[in-house]
């Protein structure tokens, strides 16, 4: 590469960059700054600034961040679970076997297609009549639905570049099926399974439709409730900025330390030798 190509090869990745930090850090930022330093015009003050707790302590004083924040560490753990389970069960059986000779398969990922709004009015309607509308399980059935068909579809490709002569020589040796699934097809699928993992956890932690239509107080996450701090009258800024810092942090984190299979699995099967 010339010293141009590299020159506008490294214009252009710092650019992306930072379009991709520079929100965080503005969301960083605006969390320790005091309601005046948050709307100021002086232009050394967007970033030197006296810095304050102020407004992580009014989230924790004036709203009801911690239980809120919790239910969005319940539904969606729970939700990426039982979703990576049923998704890796699913996505094995279209691989290896065609189940359903590519129509089930079809099915499962249609539903996918459709705007999420468009089963809100249906499943509004289910939910009142079963009482499962402000409820962690009703929240929690409704994202492993959505997730379920993108999950399957993702791990059915992961699955499909494993050779299917390693499971017969496995048979040969007397593994049975369980065994052979249990102790070769997943340690070998397990980059695709931290794919698929994050994938489904991050769309659960920041979905807001649904968790808006059909929690009130209860089950509420906190997506729902940092929303709530743009009223008709004034936007509550500084919580707002403290409570989105708050949860970035866990799928950053999330996100970093599974980065090496992350990796891997995106690349799965690129190479072949």
């Amino acid at each position: 590469m010339s010293t141009f190509g590299k020159i506008i090869f490294w214009v252009i990745t710092l650019f992306v960059l930072f379009i991709i930090v520079a929100p965080l850090a503005w969301i960083y930022l605006t969390a320790f700054k005091a309601p005046n330093d948050i709307f100021t015009t002086d232009v050394k003050k967007l970033v030197f600034f006296k810095f304050t707790s102020e407004n992580f302590q009014r989230l924790f004083r004036e709203f009801p961040f911690w239980p809120n924040f919790v239910n969005t560490i319940i539904i969606s753990a729970a939700s990426t679970v039982v979703v990576l389970v049923i998704s890796a069960l699913a996505a094995y059986s279209f691989a290896r076997w065609n189940t359903g000779r590519g129509h089930l398969l079809f099915t499962t990922i249609s539903t996918r297609m459709f705007p999420g709004v468009v089963a809100a009015i249906p499943f509004f309607v289910l939910y009142r009549n079963l009482g499962l509308l402000d409820t962690r399980f009703g929240l929690t059935l409704l994202h492993i639905y959505f997730n379920t068909s993108f999950a399957t579809f993702l791990l059915y490709g992961f699955f499909k570049e494993i050779p299917e002569e390693l499971e017969q020589a496995a048979m040969i040796d007397g593994y049975s099926r369980v065994d052979i699934f249990r102790k070769i097809v997943m340690p070998l699928v397990r980059p695709g399974l931290a794919v698929t993992a994050v994938f489904c956890l991050v769309w659960s932690w920041n979905e807001f439709l649904f968790s808006f239509l059909f929690t009130r107080v209860t089950a509420r996450p906190v997506t729902v409730l940092i929303s709530s701090f743009w009223g008709s009258i004034e936007v509550q800024y500084g919580p707002m900025a403290a409570g989105a810092a708050i949860v970035i942090l866990p799928t950053l984190v999330i996100a970093w330390f599974m980065q090496r299979y992350i990796i891997r699995g995106l690349t799965f099967g690129a190479v072949k030798g």
